[in-house]
This record gives C-alpha cells, structure tokens and sequence, in this order.
C-alpha cells in the first residue's frame, strides 16, 4: 500500500501538477488527487488509517503553497495598477473639487503622490506639480509667440528689398569675423597683455563665479572687435575649476579655439614686476594717464560679494604697483560703490589706448553712479558739498535741542 502510494505521488506531480498550475486549477486538481488515493485505498484495503488522511492534508498545504508562489508573481501587477487606479480617481476628485491638480501626471509622480505621509503632504505636491505645469505652458506660449513674431518680420523682409542685400550682408559678417581674428592673432604676437587673474574662485559662489564669466566673456568679444585688441592672458587657471566649467557652456566647442593664452601659472612668473600694474578700486594710488608699457591686471571678481581690500592686499603680498581709476577728479559720484563691471573696465582700456581722452574713456560708467562729469574745480565741489552737508547737520542738531527742551527742561537749563 506505501509502494502505492508513493507511486500515485509521483505520477500526479509529473503529470497532474504541470497542467494545474498553467491553467491555474487550483479548486478542481485537490478534489482529483484525493479521489484517486481513495479509490485506491478501497481497491486494496476498504479501511484507511488516520495517519494517511494526516498525510494527504499535509501534502495539499505542500501544493497549495508552491502553487501560490507561482501564482504570487501574476497577481502583484494587478495590485498595483489597482492602487494607480484608485490615486487617479481621487486625483479627478479634487479637481472637479477645484484644487489646484495638474492635468497630465505621469506613473512616477502617481507613486510618489501615494508614498506621502499626510494629507497636506499629498496637496503641497499636486500644487508644486501644478505650478511647474503652468510655468511650462507660459514658456511655450511664449516661444510660440517669438517664433511667430520672427516669422510675421521674415515675410515682412520678403516683401522688401532687404532680401536683396541678404546675401551681401551674410559675406559682409563673415568677411568681418575673419578681420577680427586675424586682429586678435596679430595681439598674441604684437599686442599689450592685459591680465585676468583667475584666483578668486574660493571668495565667490556659483553664482557670482557664473556672473564674472559671463561678464568676462562680454570683455573677450568687445576686446575681440576693436582696432587695436589687447592680447589676454588668464592666469591662475585651474583645469576643472568653476571658471573652467562656466567658460565651457558659453563657448562650448569654441572654448579651444579661442585666440587668448590660458595658464595655470601666477603672472608674476611671466612677466617682470615691475611692470605689472594691478588695477583696484581700494588703491591709493590714482592713475593719471594710460602707459602703453605696462602690463594691466584685472580681478575676476564680482566686487559685491568680495570685501574690500582683498586685490590690494593679494597686490601687496607679491609687491605689485596698484592703481585707481580717476573717478573722482574726472565725474560727479552720486551714490553706489566706486566697483565697476569685467566688461566695464574693457570699455574704458580699450578707448583709453586708442584716444588716451578720460572723458570717452569714462562715458562706460553706468550714468546711475554719477551725476556727470566734473566742470569745477575739486575743491570748490568739495567746498560747496561740506557746507550743504554742515547746514544739513546744523538744522538736524537745532531739532534735537528743542525736543530734548521740551522734554527735560530742567536739564537743558542747568547745561
């Protein structure tokens, strides 16, 4: 009876058990197997024992369990849409509620969505959604809209006989790019050297890296067009350093062709010292005329983050002569620092070298600093402003006296 049944085991596992779990009989195949044991059982023996009946309830927990697993795999899938589901449902709910909902929501962000903790949590996220939804569509409809402007002035130009000169004037811009950098070759061989110096990386955030890059590729391309270029060199320059990076989104794969000389080494280990003249705002020095020998260096700094005094005294710890700009003797400051732009400073070299006249030089300064130029003498200015400031002073302290007066009059009395 045991050879039996262990033979009856073996047949309905090669045969019987494949079959059920493809089609995932799990109701019909236990009633199958236990009428064939028992009707086997009847044929040899009518009378079973209790351990046996133990034994086939022990093998259909064995089954049911192996067959759950395989059938644990199909089911999981079904859950989970289920749950997406049911996110999307509640997610229609609210917006027909009038929450701020986003329209089109992807899986990704449906899961995140039910993985929030709160109630609150779950409404901070679809408004967050919902915003970066609208600000998406008001960028596209403002692409839409300059997209369409170029297009209305194209057909306008069509009409024209602007298009007739198209063609003269795309040969025009390239015939003058080709000038330029055949100048700009010419200032590596013949040009003045201006200095960057690129060591201020540590002192700045990204931010403010980001803003002297893009100010300083302002100055490469207006020194790039003049008659006369400087030949630029950028010291201190570190491969893979913020500068480098910034440098590389804006001139992408022009970044190795530019006619500039980039350097890791301190300027002083180029060039002479004594001929190195570095330009700061915080110098007590002022500078009267532009000398054509020297060799000019500028910080690559964004002066608003920076304290001041920190190019002087990296100008003095190499022992370099320092400079100001004339501002004083020259405009009428009316309010703000005395720190101009990267690009600013370029303007003003580069007229200053071609007319050697402070006034064009000096027209670069924004006209919100200064009031304009200085037609007095200095000190007459200066006259005029501390008395203004002295009757200003003066009327100020007689208003503090009578208040103080009234309010203690014995006081005032005794003093």
């Amino acid at each position: 009876m045991q050879c039996a049944n262990m033979l009856l085991r073996k047949i309905v596992r090669s045969s019987v058990l494949p079959f059920a779990a493809q089609h995932v009989m799990k109701k019909d195949l236990f009633p199958l197997s236990r009428t064939l044991s028992l009707s086997l059982c009847l044929k040899q023996d009518k009378s079973c024992e209790a351990s046996e009946k133990l034994d086939l309830d022990e093998w259909k927990k064995v089954m049911k369990s192996s067959l759950q697993e395989e059938v644990s795999e199909t089911v999981l899938e079904p859950r989970e849409l289920s749950g997406l589901a049911a996110a999307r449902e509640t997610l229609e709910m609210w917006r027909l509620a009038g929450r701020a909902v986003p329209e089109n929501i992807s899986e990704e962000q449906l899961k995140t969505f039910m993985e929030c903790p709160s109630k609150s949590a779950k409404k901070k996220y679809l408004k967050y959604l919902h915003l970066k939804e609208l600000h998406k569509k008001i960028a596209k409809r403002k692409r839409d809209e300059k997209r369409e402007g170029r297009l209305e002035a194209q057909d306008q130009a069509s009409n024209t006989d602007e298009t007739k000169k198209s063609s003269f004037i795309c040969l025009w811009s390239s015939t003058m790019d080709k000038a330029y950098s055949w100048r700009a070759a010419q200032s590596m061989i013949f040009g003045q050297p201006l200095v960057f110096d690129m060591s201020y990386e540590k002192e700045m955030s990204l931010r403010e890296v980001t803003n002297t890059v893009r100010q300083i590729v302002m100055s490469e391309s207006s020194n790039r067009r003049s008659v006369d270029p400087f030949h630029i060199h950028f010291c201190n320059f570190k491969d893979d350093s913020l500068y480098h990076r910034e440098f590389i989104k804006h001139y992408r794969e022009a970044w190795g062709k530019l006619l500039i000389t980039v350097t890791d080494q301190c300027y002083t280990e180029i060039f002479p010292k004594d001929k190195l003249i570095y330009l700061t705002a915080d110098s007590p020095k002022v500078m009267k005329t532009f000398d054509h020998d020297k060799i000019y260096i500028v910080g690559s700094m964004v002066d608003k983050s920076i304290k001041t005094g920190v190019s002087l005294a990296r100008a003095k710890r190499l022992g370099l002569e320092t400079a100001a700009l004339p501002l004083d003797k020259y405009l009428l400051w009316s309010s703000g620092a005395k720190n101009l732009t990267l690009d600013q400073m370029m303007h003003i070299l580069l007229t200053l070298k071609d007319t050697a006249d402070w006034e064009k030089a000096l027209e670069f300064v924004p006209k919100r600093k200064c009031c304009g130029f200085v037609n007095k003498p200095v000190t007459e200015l200066k006259k005029t402003l501390d008395l203004i400031n002295t009757l200003k002073l003066g009327k100020a302290r007689e208003k503090v006296e009578k208040k103080f007066a009234k309010k203690h009059p014995r006081e005032y009395k005794i003093k």
